[in-house]
């Protein structure tokens, strides 16, 4: 569980409404259900227009990513690629079958079922890195999908008030509720604007964090792959893979 999320979105909207409540205001005041519909549901709209069926359905399964990250454990990575090499040392290629059987990471399974079929290094390399750029930029892609969505969101908000204007300058006879109802319609715009930065944009973001922790991850398979495909020794391998460790 990511406790800087939780902490992130929880002080982030606290500071909003501690701080209207502060200045006099009141929670009913920023509570507008037209306001809410237009902005959330003009949002998504747009952002669905944009984004591919595909790429929709991977940014919902990304969005538990937010909370809870996948762990990139590098020591634990280097660890088990000395181990593989020290194995392929004394066994031969053909000794790592039975870690091809028993690795849980396909992508690693995928690299030592290369190596063990005899492989050549740069092959390796290649097949991989295409597999690996691929899969990066499909984390990307949902990254973008919340991405469009901060973008939207504050010009939806905009119509929004636009929109309560409109109905406020047609009740221009009334003063009482004139101020009353500007103060309403501008609410949309704080709906907007507010979704954008503390919900929307930071998803993104800390996806395309993630994105990019994931492909230096594989990265570290690849390089620790080859490693051994190329007959370096085992302690060589662990001091060049010790690099990673200071990401």
């Amino acid at each position: 569980m990511d406790i800087l999320s939780i902490v992130g979105v929880i002080f982030g909207f606290a500071a909003v409404i501690g701080g209207n409540y502060i200045e006099g205001g009141s929670l009913g005041a920023l509570s507008n259900g037209p306001a809410a519909i237009i902005v959330l549901g003009g949002t998504l709209g747009a952002a669905l227009l944009q984004t591919p069926m595909v790429s929709m359905k991977l940014a919902l399964r990304r969005l538990s990513w937010v909370f809870a990250p996948p762990v990139a454990a590098f020591d634990t990575g280097v660890r088990k690629i000395v181990d593989w090499a020290v194995a392929a040392r004394k066994e031969g290629l053909l000794g790592l079958e039975a870690v091809v059987e028993t690795e849980a990471d396909f992508f690693a399974r995928k690299g030592l079922m290369l190596l063990v079929d005899g492989s050549e290094p740069e092959s390796i390399r290649n097949v991989m890195e295409v597999e690996s750029l691929i899969l990066e930029q499909r984390d990307v892609d949902a990254a973008k999908f919340y991405e469009c969505m901060g973008g939207y969101a504050p010009t939806i908000g905009i119509i929004g008030a636009v929109m309560g204007l409109i109905h406020v300058m047609g009740n221009l006879g009334d003063a009482d509720r004139l101020g009353a109802g500007i103060s309403v319609a501008f609410v949309a715009t704080i709906y907007g604007v507010g979704l954008a930065n503390l919900l929307l944009l930071p998803i993104a973001s800390k996806l395309r964090s993630i994105a990019r922790s994931q492909s230096m991850q594989r990265e570290l398979i690849i390089e620790g792959i080859i490693s051994i495909a190329d007959g370096e020794n085992p302690r060589g391998i662990e001091l060049k893979l010790n690099g990673f460790l200071h990401l």
